[in-house]
C-alpha cells in the first residue's frame, strides 16, 4: 500500500507541476505577444499625433516655399536675360543697313558727281524702311487727318487757310510710328485752328 500510495504522491505532484508549467508558458507567451506588439504599435497619444502632422505639414510648407522661391529666381533671371537680348533681332537684321551706310560714306569721299551718291543713300534709305517694316514698324500718315491726341502732339496752332483744314493737321514737324499697331512715337505736329 505504501508503495501505491507513494507512487499516487509522486505522480500527482508531477500532473501537477506539469500543469503549472503549462499555464506559466502560457502566460510567458502572452505577454511575449503583448510586449511584441507594444514593440511593433507603441500607443501613441493624440498630442504627438498632432505634433507629427505639424511637423510633416511644415516640412511640406517649407519644400513648397523653396520651390516657388527657386522658381521666382528663375523667371527673374529669364526676364533680365530677354530684356537684354530683346533687340538683338532687330540688331542683327540692321547690321546690312549699317554696312551699306558705311559704303556711302567711303563712296562720298571720292565722289566728282553727286547723282550717284544721291540714288545710293535713297537705296540705303528704302533699305532701312523695309527691314523696320518686316520688323512690324509703320509710318503714321499725318497730315490733313483730323488731330487725335492718341496719336498727335501737337506742337503749335496756326490759323488754318481755310475751313477745311480747321482741327486738322496742317503740318508734320516729325513723323509718328507704330510697332505692330501700338504707338511708340507720337508725330508732332502742327494743328489749325
Amino acid at each position: 500500500m505504501f508503495s501505491k500510495k507513494k507512487k499516487n504522491d509522486i505522480e500527482d505532484p508531477i500532473v501537477e507541476n506539469t500543469a503549472d508549467e503549462q499555464v506559466t508558458s502560457e502566460q510567458a507567451e502572452e505577454s511575449a505577444d503583448a510586449a511584441s506588439t507594444e514593440e511593433v504599435q507603441p500607443e501613441i497619444s493624440a498630442e504627438e499625433k498632432l505634433q507629427q502632422e505639424v511637423a510633416a505639414l511644415n516640412d511640406k510648407y517649407l519644400r513648397l516655399f523653396a520651390e516657388f522661391d527657386n522658381y521666382k529666381r528663375r523667371t527673374q533671371k529669364e526676364r533680365v536675360e530677354l530684356l537684354q537680348t530683346a533687340g538683338k533681332d532687330v540688331i542683327i537684321s540692321m547690321l546690312p543697313v549699317l554696312d551699306d551706310f558705311d559704303r556711302a560714306n567711303k563712296a562720298m569721299d571720292n565722289a566728282t558727281d553727286i547723282t550717284p551718291i544721291r540714288e545710293g543713300i535713297a537705296l540705303v534709305h528704302h533699305k532701312l524702311k523695309s527691314v523696320l517694316g518686316q520688323k512690324g514698324l509703320k509710318e503714321m500718315e499725318s497730315i490733313s487727318t483730323p488731330f487725335d491726341t492718341d496719336l498727335h502732339e501737337a506742337i503749335t496752332k496756326i490759323p488754318a487757310p481755310n475751313e477745311e483744314l480747321k482741327g486738322k493737321v496742317i503740318d508734320e514737324l516729325e513723323k509718328g510710328y507704330t510697332l505692330n499697331d501700338k504707338v511708340i512715337r507720337f508725330a508732332k505736329v502742327v494743328v489749325g485752328s
